[in-house]
């Protein structure tokens, strides 16, 4: 299955500062499958070490740790050389061995000549809370479930992803191809992106199966949550994960503790909240009052709306019927267009957008999404349907004078002076198609 993240890969092998890298991202997202792939593509040899299904490899990473020694264990071990730029090294299911997290330096700066990738479940809650990891001795990439893009290549329909991606101007699709795309995201949006759901359907085109895996995904990561917490911290981040997806079916989808239970409190929830966020689980998106750059210094910390990781996995957990898919467009207003304001955020973040961002001015106006880019501040509304309301968008724009104003709706694409409509299976393209 191709994926977007192996063009990253080729740069990471090129560069010239090339460090040991780690790949992060949830559960069963398809870490494994792309260092196999790319391994096997781009080397003359590939040295796979699991340290799940072989914990004895952790012994090899103990005492004084020498890059030089431990690449003679492993070769010996494999049976078969590791040579240095020819042979990938790939450390899987690593969170299991600090240790072998703790060389990773020591192969930068004693042996950059040896090209390894590590990745494991829930290494991104290693790192960020368990493991001290000294800054700049490694790359990271981000691995995501499959974007809507990802997903048209992954079902056979390039040919409309390749229409998707020479768009640079507004102008407006065909209108066979318009409810062609259309037809596909309502298809994603029950899917999803966990590869092998993706992979389930394209086998016999039978929801009923994709919804089981969806289910075996859910119950994997409540397993996660219960392994790798204690039983008190597992309880409130348990708590949050099933709390999500009713809060963002309601209208106002800012995150509220006070629905987790009626005298839940900020801080007593979010070391939970940063579990989930660092798992690969959840997406956060802070609130800003004031769009200025950089974004980061104006975020209000303690308002935000939580994701989830993806849109099939949040049907799932609200038990969407595979009805909704015929019925016109109403799986993308269900639930108060839950699913369509997640797909958005999950587009963005799949597309090079590090952290998600959202505008409220009084209680009376939103943005959805504010997103910097070439020093520009753009704000994009979403829309469930193919309404031209845009309140809150003008009263953006007549407040900071914005350049472009932008939508994503089930409309077509259509520039009307300053205000640019992105269909929403296109909005991977936003904010790059807009006026000149």
């Amino acid at each position: 299955m191709k994926r977007d993240i192996y063009r990253n890969l080729i740069d990471w092998k090129k560069s010239d500062n090339r460090k040991p890298l780690i790949l992060q991202g949830a559960r069963q997202v398809g870490k494994t499958y792309i260092l196999k792939e790319f391994g096997k593509n781009e080397y003359k040899d590939m040295a796979y070490f699991n340290f799940e299904e072989d914990p004895a490899l952790a012994e090899f990473f103990k005492g004084k740790i020498s890059p030089e020694k431990i690449i003679e264990k492993l070769s010996i071990y494999r049976e078969k050389s590791i040579l240095p730029e020819k042979t990938l090294i790939i450390f899987d299911e690593v969170q299991i061995s600090p240790e072998t997290l703790t060389s990773l330096k020591y192969f930068q700066e004693e042996a950059g000549q040896y090209h390894i990738a590590a990745a494991g479940s829930l290494l991104g809650i290693r790192i960020g809370r368990y493991t001290p990891f000294p800054v700049g001795k490694v790359n990271f990439l981000n691995l995501y479930p499959l974007s809507f893009g990802e997903y048209l290549d992954g079902i056979g329909k390039s040919g409309l992803r390749g229409l998707l991606q020479t768009a640079m101007t507004p102008a407006p699709f065909e209108l066979a191809f318009h409810n062609e795309l259309l037809e596909n995201l309502r298809l994603y949006y029950f899917i999803g992106g966990m590869p092998e759901a993706i992979a389930q359907y394209n086998q016999d085109k039978d929801l009923n199966k994709v919804r089981t895996i969806q289910n075996e995904i859910l119950a994997a990561y409540l397993m996660d949550i219960s392994k790798h917490a204690t039983k008190t911290e597992a309880i409130k981040i348990a708590s949050i994960w099933n709390s999500i997806p009713g809060q963002l079916a309601k209208e106002n989808k800012k995150f509220k503790f006070s629905e987790i239970s009626g005298n839940a409190r900020a801080r007593d929830y979010n070391e939970s909240i940063q579990w989930l966020v660092h798992a690969g689980l959840i997406y956060k998106c802070f609130s800003i009052k004031t769009p200025k750059l950089p974004l980061s210094g104006y975020c209000e910390d303690n308002i935000f709306k939580l994701y989830l990781l993806d849109t099939g996995l949040l049907g799932a957990m609200l038990n969407l019927s595979q009805k909704t898919i015929v019925e016109e467009n109403r799986l993308f207003s269900e639930y108060n267009g839950a699913f369509t304001e997640n797909y958005v955020a999950q587009e963005l973040l799949a597309n090079d957008n590090k952290t998600l961002y959202y505008w409220v001015s009084d209680a009376i106006a939103e943005v959805d999404f504010i997103i910097p880019h070439n020093e520009e501040i753009f704000p994009l509304e979403v829309k469930a349907g193919t309404s031209k309301y845009k309140k809150s968008l003008t009263a953006f724009g007549e407040k900071y004078g914005s350049r472009i104003l932008s939508m994503a709706t089930l409309r077509n694409f259509k520039q009307d002076g300053k205000v640019c409509n992105y269909p929403l299976y296109a909005v991977s393209l936003f904010p790059k198609v807009h006026l000149k």
